[in-house]
């Protein structure tokens, strides 16, 4: 993070690269945010930065080099150094290198001083994100990249002679976006891809990415030619070399087959301690910072952490030296049937226990309406659940409290198997790591838990509208079958093919989708998951990879927080507590519970149905946190964060995707079968409303959305890409 006196900046970038060439000339051109820039690609720049001024509305800075062949362009959150001294483009001391930086490099205070002291780096600034300049030039690439931690995305240009290249990161779970598209001869990047209009871009539909989902599963996006640079990726662009996407950091998981040395107690005492120095290091600001609180144990993990923290050892929350943090939370009404504090109030009571301020945002049904479409512009892709509005509104509340900065809870279920995906595949095999436990010595028991859990899983799909595939055939992979099963999971939300219009269907040709799962992942990586990888750590992979990089922190992430210029820091991403957690045996992950069968009979059977309340999730994590949380929150089991499905008819929401879904509307999208959307319109609402139809509603009504605020040319049969 940024030092005292400057910050590291919310800030977001976009670049482009005039002509094939990366040869610079003797003088560079700075432009002021508000003026100078007459023509040219410094016009276009500053057009582009107004697409995406709520990503950094307290400053702009254009860069252009001598030659026009590199344009910079940053539009700034002032966060940690709120001087003009972290304005950026940033510059290296003899003006050869320059960068763009969105997000927070942490551990700033050690990574500066190493850079000083065994380096003799000349600073010119106290912001976090000149790091990216000093290690590049102390380290050059992709060595730079490993001394990096934080979640970032950046364009770096190097024009010393002989060495010229660009370089467009990203963070190693891709918490901060970053997108790319070639037009004639530039190379545009951006942290969003509304930021390409002003720069000539013609936004077109990649149908084939999203028929086959991979828009959610590689690096393609709802749009034809805008491809996404992935988690743990860079960009790598030389005159000699051309462009080259390029792998700097990938998760890795124990062997299971080698037995466990450590004790319980050593373990969780690992998490605890790595945990809290995430959190400790996430706490540098000089704006406050606040808390996105829920009923689960996850933000409130965090906020006890931070209560602790500021107590204890007087750590500062943000640029504020108190003992109380404020909590922001967001509940749907008792009358929706759904409420994210339980209606019980276990956020307040949580808040209660820690002595934090709370604020709640109730979200109504005018609330979603509302706000659906602004959701929608600022995700750029669709989704099968109103939670993603509900995170948009949420967002409201900490810039209407002067709060820039909050630190959320994402990560902790990707990391300590807290999603119902997880509990089938960490029974397909015994845990040889821990062999004395009953499910690595009892495997009559375990497989009739495996069946059980898929039995209960296959209701809980059906129940929530979801797809399910279990009557296709098993797609071959040489990842195994348990990657396959996972693919049907990642899948249960992609709109089912008779959605899509019938010359779509038919381009499709009976694609099986979880193919496009399968082939996202290289073959060494697929390799590892059949012969080295417990089933458990195949699944956490797999959808870390997709879901999480793709939707969670996308659009229940920064794209909806960055909407209201507001900073989310995630402290169980941090790298360094997650290399641990993946080197930690499955069964501390999810812990089977035998002392049940006291107290209920046996702990499952075929007809209780109760093979995944048998498993407690997350149960290193709960060891962990077990000082900063209550027995109620300890004890509690976990609830998803989605939004109701149950809405009236003529209610704000029907009334508005009726007024959005017309007939000319969705014909104008040219891949949607209209009698699909006509049919689902009709039994999506009341008493009796069919989750999977208003599901489709929302698929097309974010289509539609984009379609109309973004000007998408009507998709055509030439849309459909012939190679990925």
């Amino acid at each position: 993070m940024a030092a005292q006196s400057c910050a590291a900046l919310r800030h977001d970038c976009c670049s482009a690269e005039r002509a094939n060439t990366l040869s610079n000339k003797e003088t560079d051109r700075e432009y002021e945010a508000n003026g100078g820039a007459a023509n040219g690609i410094a016009a276009d720049l500053k057009a582009s930065l107004d697409l995406i001024t709520h990503r950094g509305p307290d400053d702009t800075g254009i860069w252009i080099s001598g030659n026009e062949q590199v344009g910079l362009a940053h539009c700034r959150l002032s966060i940690n150094d709120l001087s003009s001294a972290g304005r950026q483009p940033l510059h290296s001391s003899d003006h050869q290198i320059h960068a763009v930086v969105n997000g927070e490099i942490y551990d700033y205070d050690r990574l500066r001083r190493e850079c000083e002291s065994l380096h003799n780096y000349p600073f010119q600034s106290n912001s976090d994100s000149e790091l990216v300049l000093a290690l590049y030039h102390i380290y050059g690439a992709p060595g730079f990249l490993t001394h990096l931690r934080g979640e970032f995305a950046f364009v770096l240009y190097d024009g010393r002679p002989g060495a010229q290249r660009v370089i467009a990161a990203r963070d190693r779970y891709g918490i901060k976006p970053l997108v790319y598209t070639r037009l004639r001869s530039k190379l545009l990047v951006a942290s969003e891809a509304k930021a390409f209009l002003p720069l000539g871009w013609k936004p077109r539909w990649d149908v084939r990415a999203i028929a086959d989902a991979g828009w959610m599963f590689d690096d393609r996006t709802l749009f034809r030619g805008v491809r996404k640079i992935l988690p743990g990726h860079y960009l790598d662009i030389t005159e000699q070399d051309g462009m080259r996407q390029v792998k700097y950091w990938d998760a890795e998981y124990e062997d299971k087959s080698k037995p466990e040395t450590r004790t319980v107690n050593q373990m969780v005492l690992g998490v605890r301690e790595r945990l809290v120095e995430s959190v400790r290091l996430r706490l540098r600001a000089d704006v406050p910072v606040g808390i996105y609180l829920s009923g689960g144990i996850d933000s409130s993990a965090i906020a006890g952490i931070v209560t602790d923290l500021a107590r204890k050892e007087k750590v500062k929350i943000g640029n504020e030296a108190a003992t109380r943090v404020t909590c922001f939370s967001v509940a749907f009404p008792e009358t929706s049937g759904f409420d994210e504090s339980q209606t019980q109030g276990i956020a307040e009571r949580t808040a209660a226990w820690l002595g934090v301020k709370t604020i709640k945002k109730t979200i109504t049904e005018e609330t979603l309406a509302e706000d659906f479409a602004d959701a929608v512009f600022h995700s750029e892709h669709h989704h099968f659940d109103l939670n993603f509005v509900a995170k948009f509104a949420l967002s409201t509340l900490p810039r209407e409290h002067g709060v820039k900065v909050v630190l959320t809870g994402e990560g902790a279920d990707e990391h300590f198997a807290g999603y119902p995906y997880f509990p089938a595949e960490f029974l397909r095999e015994a845990d040889e790591a821990l062999p004395d436990l009953p499910l690595s010595q009892n495997g009559d028991l375990r497989n009739e838990m495996f069946r059980g859990v898929e039995r209960e899983m296959r209701d809980i799909w059906r129940r929530a509208g979801a797809t399910a595939s279990e009557k296709e055939p098993a797609a071959s992979s040489i990842a195994g079958v348990g990657a396959t099963a996972m693919s049907d999971n990642l899948l249960a939300w992609h709109p089912q093919a008779t959605l899509f219009a019938p010359w779509l269907q038919s381009r499709q040709g009976g694609h099986d989708c979880r193919r496009t799962v399968l082939a996202s992942h290289a073959r060494d990586v697929q390799a590892r998951m059949r012969s080295r990888w417990h089933p458990l750590h195949t699944a956490m992979y797999m959808w870390n990879k997709n879901a999480l990089a793709n939707v969670l922190l996308s659009c229940l992430g920064d794209r909806t927080e960055m909407a209201h210029s507001v900073e989310a820091r995630t402290p169980f991403l941090d790298h360094h507590l997650t290399e641990y957690v993946n080197r930690l045996p499955p069964s501390v992950k999810l812990r089977y519970r035998p002392e049940e069968s006291e107290n209920n009979g046996a702990t499952w059977t075929a007809s209780s149905m109760r093979a995944l309340r048998s498993l407690d999730e997350k149960w290193i994590l709960r060891q962990a946190v077990r000082p900063f949380i209550t027995d109620e929150l300890y004890q509690r089991k976990k609830q998803p964060f989605l939004a109701p499905t149950r809405w009236a008819v003529d209610g704000p929401l029907h009334r508005m995707f009726q007024t959005l879904l017309t007939q000319r509307a969705v014909e104008q999208l040219g891949f949607v079968d209209y009698a699909t959307i006509r049919e689902a319109m009709g039994i999506a609402w009341g008493e009796k409303a069919d989750a999977k139809a208003f599901r489709l509603l929302v698929y097309c009504g974010a289509w539609v959305t984009l379609s109309q605020r973004m000007d998408v040319a009507k998709a055509e049969a030439s849309d459909w890409e012939a190679t990925i």
